[in-house]
C-alpha cells in the first residue's frame, strides 16, 4: 500500500516515513514496536482491519540518540504521550520540552518535528488515526468504529480543530489508555484488533473529558476557507519558482477558484497572480544580491519567471529600475 500524499505549495508532501527511526531500529539503538498503514515504520494492518488508523506504537529507547525525526507531516490526527525520559516536541508555534506524563496534540498535515535536533532518553507512545481532511475548513470523518454520541465527537472535533495548544498534561486515564494501546502490540493484530478499537475509544472519550474539565479557548476562525488560504499563502513563500496556475493554487487550498480568488484579495489585498509575483520579485531581489554570479536570466527562472523580457519589466516597475542596476547598488 502507497503510503498518502498531499501536494502543498508545489512540494509533495509523503505520510512520514520515519526514516531515521528504522535506521535506528535497524542499529539495535533502541527498543520499538508498532502496528502500522502504508509508508509508516511496523507491521502492517492487514484489509480494512481497523480502518483509519495509520499507525499505534512506541519507542523506547535508554540513552540519548543521534539522530532525530526532522520536519515533516502526518496525514492524521496524530497523538503522543511520553511516559518517561525527555523529548523535545516543535510546531510552528515553538519548541517545547517534553516532560513525563506530558500529550502532543498534532493536526492532519500540520508540520511538526522531534527533537532538538536529537531525540533524548525516554518512552514515547503514539496514535495517528485519518479522519479524512487535507485542509482546515475540511470537515473531519472519523472511523466508523469510533464509538462516541454524535454530540460527543462533535464536541471533541471542535476542540481538536480550534485550538492551537500542542502540548497537554495527561491525567492517569489516559495515561492508561497509551499503556493499554501498545501492550496489545504484544499479540497478532487480528487477535488484538477488537481490543485496540476500546481502547482507542476509551482514549477519545477521556480526552473529551480533559478538555471539559478545562477552560480552553475554541477559535473558530482556525477551521474557516480563509484559515485555509492564509496557510497556503504563507507557505508560498518557499515554493515561489514552481509553474503555478492559478487552478493549482486553488486545488491546494482545497478551494474552488472563485472563492479562492475572493479569500487570497481579502488577505492580501492583491491578486493571486499579482501576489505570487510579489513574492517571486522579492526572492529574486534576494537572490540578485546573495548571487552576483548568477545571470538575470537564471535568477528569474529560479524564481519561476518564465520569460527573462517580463521579468525585467516587472521588476522595473516595483523596484523602479533594472535587475542589472539594482545588484549594482
Amino acid at each position: 500500500m502507497r503510503a498518502p500524499v498531499y501536494r502543498d505549495c508545489g512540494t509533495t508532501y509523503h505520510a512520514d516515513s520515519c526514516e531515521e527511526l528504522r535506521a535506528a531500529v535497524a542499529r539495535g539503538d533502541l527498543r520499538f514496536d508498532a502496528v502500522c498503514r502504508g509508508g509508516y515504520p511496523g507491521r502492517q494492518i492487514p484489509g480494512r482491519l481497523l480502518d483509519g488508523v495509520c499507525s499505534v506504537g512506541f519507542w523506547d529507547a535508554a540513552h540519548a540518540q543521534s539522530w532525530g525525526l526532522p520536519w515533516h507531516r502526518n496525514e492524521g490526527i496524530e497523538l503522543t504521550w511520553l511516559e518517561t525520559g525527555s523529548l523535545a516536541f516543535q510546531t510552528e508555534t515553538g519548541v517545547y520540552p517534553l516532560k513525563p506524563a506530558e500529550l502532543t496534540i498534532t493536526r492532519p498535515w500540520q508540520p511538526h518535528r522531534l527533537g532538538n535536533p536529537c531525540v533524548g532518553a525516554g518512552r514515547l507512545h503514539w496514535l495517528i488515526l485519518d479522519i479524512g481532511v487535507r485542509q482546515p475548513h475540511q470537515e473531519w470523518a472519523w472511523p466508523a468504529w469510533v464509538m462516541l454520541t454524535r454530540d460527543d465527537l462533535a464536541e471533541l472535533t471542535d476542540y481538536l480543530r480550534r485550538n492551537e495548544t500542542p502540548v497537554w498534561s495527561a491525567g492517569s486515564d489516559l495515561s492508561r489508555c497509551f499503556r493499554q494501546m501498545t501492550g496489545c502490540l504484544d499479540e497478532d493484530i487480528g487477535r488484538s484488533a477488537s481490543k485496540l478499537m476500546i481502547y482507542v475509544n476509551e482514549l477519545l472519550l477521556n480526552l473529551l473529558e480533559m478538555f471539559r474539565s478545562r477552560r480552553v479557548r475554541l477559535c473558530t476562525s482556525l477551521t474557516t476557507a480563509r484559515r485555509s488560504t492564509e496557510l497556503f499563502l504563507e507557505s508560498l513563500k518557499g515554493n515561489v519558482g514552481e509553474p503555478w496556475t492559478l487552478e493549482e493554487m486553488a486545488r491546494a487550498c482545497g478551494l474552488g477558484v472563485t472563492r479562492f480568488v475572493h479569500y487570497c484579495k481579502q488577505v492580501t489585498n492583491l491578486s493571486p497572480a499579482q501576489y505570487l509575483n510579489r513574492l517571486r520579485l522579492e526572492q529574486a531581489a534576494a537572490l540578485l544580491r546573495a548571487d552576483p554570479a548568477a545571470s538575470v536570466t537564471e535568477t528569474a527562472f529560479r524564481c519561476g519567471f518564465s520569460s527573462s523580457q517580463y521579468f525585467a519589466t516587472l521588476f522595473r516597475r516595483q523596484y523602479r529600475c533594472t535587475p542589472r542596476e539594482y545588484r549594482c547598488r
